[in-house]
């Protein structure tokens, strides 16, 4: 029996064990093999004889009982034996060669890999704040399930062969067009759909636009000084240098672009300053673009919530002064939901080809079916519905935000309301920390404004020194405070936010 198993049955399965030395197999091995035959007995068999491997109860270079001993002592098909051994050569597990019958690879095999560490139910709980106030998304309850789905349904309809292929990187046309439309309308963006690229997220497109600026050789990038460290990063991966330009109450200074001689590229909210809260100041705007012509420059414009404007109508996109030298970006995270994955990009002709030759390269696509389905909400007017009810929705936390605050808190000082998702609390100095950690004991998860100070590639915060006689205006030289983002709860949890939050302010 040198060559087989010697076979005694067992329930559920069977346990077969040989003579040691290098002809047999020196332990036992349990095969727990299902009842009759077929395809559930091979599969059966490959497991069991791949785990025997793994776990080193066959050691690499122990001969196997050929297909027909093995069968034999099985009591099943020789064909379902020599299969397996057969995909188990395939896989490297064993190796056969004439004349040296069917052995354990000599290979080194891994150690299983240990179980995921779940932490228990009551710790998760523990660590997740009741409420989360950190900007960055709307409140994704009020997405218009009903109308999504109706709009969807619609588009499946109507849509042609040709949108459930791979299409064009820009995007259906179908979108591009109403969006034309809605841009110019909405925002006063000045575009045809031949000139808008839709993309998967507004980072999507900054990393598209950071690779195009890094091949045409321009590899600085002035941002503001207080905005998102995921975006400086995304510059960062695409070979760029990141440069600071100063923030005050009338936005960025962008008259301080000129003081590099090798800026090209500016990325701004000109709408509604992140997280400052501000609009760019009208000379401001005229003087980046005109920083922008007079240098061959490129100017970013991320439009994040410029819909929601509360104290006038929305200020009008930057990209209108100068479509030329403006790449206008737009997206529905904020005014729908971020999981649908859909932006926009309005490009100046002489980027196109740079760009959609990019897109070409790799998984730069939204998926094209919510592409139709968002063509078809703003074409039929339930876009305009929808953000003209959060709009609303919106007006009322900030109105219940600023009474509150002026009741029980009137130390705190509100600003940047006038537009956005998000308000900035001023705190007295010296405070800022304290207060986000006393917020975290209430069960908030709050963001104080120094945590989206620039930082450079060393993560060391950096504010750039103001000109003295703009010091005090500077958010630099007062740091300390909250940024409360009202936008995000439900509705039926938004009063116990707030509750919560005076709690926690001095």
């Amino acid at each position: 029996m040198a060559d087989s198993w010697a076979t005694r049955r067992g329930e559920p399965g069977q346990r077969t064990g040989g003579p040691g030395g290098p002809g047999g197999l020196g332990t036992d091995l349990h095969l727990d093999l299902p009842p009759g035959g077929g395809t559930g007995v091979r599969v059966a068999l490959i497991r069991a004889l791949r785990d025997a491997v793994r776990t080193g109860r066959l050691a690499p270079g122990t001969r196997l009982p050929s297909s027909r001993s093995l069968a034999t002592d099985l009591g099943i098909a020789r064909n379902t034996v020599a299969d397996a051994y057969g995909e188990l050569v395939a896989e490297g597990w064993l190796t056969a060669r004439q004349g040296s019958g069917t052995r354990v690879a000599e290979r080194v095999v891994p150690p299983e890999p240990a179980p995921p560490r779940t932490p228990p139910a009551a710790a998760v709980a523990a660590t997740r704040p009741t409420y989360d106030l950190r900007p960055g998304q709307p409140d994704v309850s009020a997405f218009p399930r009903t109308a999504w789905l109706s709009a969807a349904r619609r588009a499946l309809i109507v849509a042609p062969n040709d949108a459930f292929g791979y299409g064009h990187p820009a995007g259906r046309p179908e979108l591009r067009r109403v969006l034309a439309d809605y841009l110019a309308r909405a925002r006063g963006v000045r575009a045809a759909p031949e000139r808008i690229v839709v993309c998967a997220g507004f980072v999507q497109g900054l990393a598209l636009l950071s690779r195009v600026r890094e091949k045409a050789g321009h590899r600085e990038m002035a941002v503001e000084s207080y905005g998102l460290d995921v975006h400086w990063n995304v510059m960062r991966g695409a070979g760029l240098r990141t440069v600071p330009l100063p923030v005050d109450q009338q936005g960025a200074r962008t008259a301080e672009l000129d003081r590099s001689a090798a800026l090209r590229t500016v990325l701004l909210t000109p709408a509604h300053q992140f997280p400052i809260g501000v609009p760019l100041d009208p000379d401001r705007r005229a003087a980046v673009v005109d920083w922008a012509s007079r240098v061959g420059g490129l100017v970013l414009e991320d439009d994040y919530d410029g819909e929601f404007r509360y104290d006038r109508q929305p200020v009008g996109a930057l990209q209108g002064l100068d479509p030329e030298h403006v790449v206008y970006l737009g997206t529905a995270s904020k005014s729908l939901a971020p999981a649908l994955r859909l932006a926009w990009m309005v490009v100046p002709d002489h980027l196109m080809d740079d760009l959609l030759a990019l897109k070409r390269t790799g998984e730069w696509e939204s998926g094209r079916l919510d592409q139709l389905t968002l063509a078809e909400f703003i074409d039929s007017g339930a876009y305009d519905r929808h953000v003209r009810g959060m709009r609303m929705r919106y007006r009322r936390r900030r109105d219940q935000l600023v009474a509150a605050l002026a009741e029980r808190a009137p130390r705190v000082r509100v600003t940047g309301i006038a537009a956005g998702l998000h308000a900035v609390l001023q705190l007295p100095p010296g405070t800022e920390q304290s207060v986000v950690r006393g917020a975290a004991w209430q069960g908030l998860a709050l963001d104080g404004l120094s945590r989206y100070r620039y930082r450079d590639e060393q993560g060391q915060k950096r504010t750039p020194a103001p000109r003295q006689q703009e010091r005090q205006q500077e958010p630099g030289g007062q740091p300390d405070a909250l940024v409360f983002a009202y936008g995000t709860p439900p509705d039926h949890a938004f009063t116990g936010a707030l509750e919560a939050l005076c709690r926690a302010l001095p």
